[in-house]
């Protein structure tokens, strides 16, 4: 049998070849396309639980079947399975394209819509009927003739193009490696040199291996005495993707057509922009508003940045003969500089902050938080050290999720949530229940010692976990406002950067960290310092992120960029940020949230979310962290709504109140730089 179409519970991952997705692919496709035309048919009414029982079931099977092949793509790629997804991508690019732009199918939901039953419907199908008309029209349902056959063509070649670019950045990642000697890694971290190590040594090879994998590249770049070695190893980061790089993963031209074909989507489509476009199911309202709360932002933050570069650059004068600072300097020196200020540095939490131990303690809060619990069991997988958990309210499952925390080879980098299947009351009666991949990028155990996590990927870890409770305490049946789905782009992040919030409270580090070799509780001398040290460089990392989300909304909004995105970033630096790129920075080439993740026109999402998640943990900082009544009612009315209701909606029934600025500034320590600027 095709583990791709087994019946059962969970996939059997470890049994998916490459040779199963075409025949899985095969039969998936031809049963929704029977059921397409049934639907379109006389037979079947224009009624939401009709259309649901002949079309949602095998759409959502097609869905969830693909999806699991886009995921095995991403965390375990072979040429096999890259070539599979790829003869197949086209073919259910085209199926969906065809059936967002049916015009049987929309003049049957136009008709549910304007039916007395419509009226009658429970908020979260009005919820979905609304979105899937709108929907309809972004699909490109209006169109006719030529117009709809270029569009169609755009929508399968934007598939490909998406794909190519990730592809692009995995393979131009994993083939880059530096073997040096060991003696060269002076000053870099004990068991990142020991990785590296074991790492050359698998390979039959002397010394250390180094990679573009984030566990290797960020410990060398903070802490490596060697600063040749450092821009050696910057330099092929900065380039990567690019023409700059190995031509074989050159994205240049890739970004370039992918920009066109979305200006001219858009236009299609009656939109000035793909900016605009990107914007009609968004809670922004328009490119000029996006833009101003960029440029807000970043005018805010921009003199906490600039007092930030003069202190780093003087200290790395002075005190470690860095002048002029060079780009390949600025993690390295910055790790100096608040070491010698604070007298804290990243790697000294990272004994204490042991994976099973941080494990515990996360699960510990979130049950205190939210009133479930976490229960492993065994599962397929696509890796041995991939780990499935069930979710439970008392005795009864919920959710359940895969944990996927250590980069390898093969693996896409960066961290991420996506459904493996959504809660669901099927039309046939059961209650199909939801299930997440959670992936890191985490360096593997060595030595026989449980896998240590820095502060920033403990961070990264509750950001991820964030939004899996989003996917997995939904309360909704309906599959299209299930957990993130319906959700407003530009408010998803706020479950995962409200929980980041946690990662900074004593009560909660006390209960998930302590020592890894000795057990000892983290000092609260360390805890401090690392307090203190909290809001280190904010404004230059605030200003960073604006600097992305403005570079991604003109590359969308204003003409005349395809082909010009390096241009394009260096205007936007010299725009807002104090910093002086690399000459050879090529960033948009390995920028895979707007190429290939879904965040065109949407980057700014992140700054957007995060004053909704700072304002909503407020209200815990107010009521007490572990509040129960506070807890109850962000489940209820954030996570348990899902795409049910606008999330601007579900924000206030939450907070009593409209979203307000403050806490963010307040969280980020740039209160100062708004009294002075506002």
């Amino acid at each position: 049998m095709n583990p791709l179409l087994a019946a059962h519970d969970l996939p059997d991952f470890a049994a998916v070849r490459p040779e199963h997705v075409s025949p899985a692919i095969d039969d998936l496709l031809a049963a929704a396309d029977a059921a397409l035309q049934e639907s379109v048919g006389a037979g079947v009414a224009a009624d939401y639980d009709a259309l649901a029982r002949t079309l949602e079931v095998p759409l959502e099977r097609l869905r969830r079947v693909w999806g699991h092949v886009c995921h095995l793509q991403a965390v375990a790629d072979t040429p096999e399975l890259r070539a599979a997804q790829a003869a197949n991508l086209p073919r259910v690019t085209e199926f969906f394209s065809r059936l967002a732009s049916d015009q049987r199918l929309y003049d049957k939901y136009k008709a549910l819509a304007a039916s007395p039953a419509a009226a009658a419907l429970v908020p979260a199908r009005r919820k979905v009927l609304a979105d899937a008309l709108r929907d309809f029209v972004l699909g490109g349902a209006e169109l006719a003739g030529a117009a709809r056959a270029r569009f169609v063509a755009i929508q399968d070649r934007l598939a490909q193009l998406s794909k190519q670019f990730g592809d692009n950045v995995l393979d131009a990642v994993d083939a880059y490696a530096l073997v040096v000697p060991e003696a060269r890694l002076g000053g870099v971290p004990a068991d990142t040199v020991q990785a590296a190590r074991e790492a050359a040594a698998a390979e039959g090879r002397e010394g250390c291996k180094l990679t573009l994998h984030l566990p290797t590249y960020l410990p060398v770049m903070e802490h490596a005495l060697d600063r040749a070695l450092r821009e050696e190893l910057y330099a092929a980061w900065a380039r990567r993707a690019s023409e700059l790089g190995d031509s074989r993963f050159d994205n240049s031209d890739v970004m370039r057509e992918l920009v066109t074909l979305r200006q001219e989507e858009a236009q299609l489509l009656g939109h000035a922009s793909y900016a605009h476009l990107s914007l009609v199911p968004k809670m922004a309202r328009s490119p000029e508003e996006a833009l101003a709360f960029v440029r807000d932002l970043a005018r805010r933050a921009r003199p906490f940045a600039e007092r930030e570069l003069k202190e780093l650059n003087e200290f790395a004068a002075a005190e470690l003969g860095l002048s002029p600072l060079q780009p390949w300097d600025r993690l390295f020196a910055a790790e100096r500089l608040k070491e010698r200020r604070f007298a804290f540095g990243s790697e000294e939490l990272r004994p204490y902050l042991t994976l099973p131990r941080v494990l515990h303690g996360l699960f510990e809060l979130v049950q205190r938080l939210f009133g479930v619990t976490f229960r492993e069991e065994r599962a397929s997988v696509w890796h041995d050290s991939v780990r499935f958990f069930r979710v439970l309210r008392g005795t009864q499952p919920v959710a359940g999720f895969y944990l996927d925390l250590f980069a390898r080879p093969g693996k896409q980098g960066g961290a991420w949530m996506d459904n493996s299947r959504q809660r669901w009351r099927r039309p046939e009666g059961a209650l199909q229940l939801p299930i997440a991949h959670l992936v890191c990028n985490f360096a593997s155990p060595v030595g026989g010692r449980p896998a240590l996590l820095t502060h920033d990927q403990l961070v990264t870890l509750f950001h991820e976990f964030g939004h899996g409770l989003h996917h997995m305490l939904t309360q909704v049946d309906e599959v299209a406002a299930s957990g993130i789905n319906g959700v407003e782009w530009d408010a998803c992040e706020l479950p995962s950067q409200f929980m980041e919030n946690f990662c900074w409270e004593w009560p909660v580090l006390q209960r998930l960290s302590a020592h890894v070799d000795t057990g000892a509780p983290l000092p609260r001398e360390l805890f401090r310092r690392m307090l203190a040290a909290r809001n280190f460089q904010t404004g230059l990392a605030m200003v960073r992120h604006c600097e992305h989300g403005l570079f991604d909304l003109r590359l969308h909004h204003e003409a005349g960029h395809a082909g010009r995105e390096t241009a394009l970033a260096f205007e936007v630096a010299s725009e807002v940020s104090p910093l002086a790129p690399a000459p050879f920075l090529r960033y948009p080439h390995s920028f895979t949230h707007l190429f290939d993740g879904g965040y065109a026109a949407g980057y700014y999402s992140y700054a957007w979310a995060e004053v909704l998640s700072a304002d909503a943990y407020s209200a815990f900082e107010e009521a007490g962290l572990f509040d129960a009544d506070t807890g109850e009612r962000f489940r209820r009315e954030v996570l348990e709504s899902g795409g049910s209701r606008p999330a601007l909606e579900s924000f206030k029934l939450f907070r009593g109140r409209e979203p307000r600025l403050d806490a963010l500034l307040r969280h980020q320590g740039l209160v100062e730089a708004q009294a002075a600027h506002a």
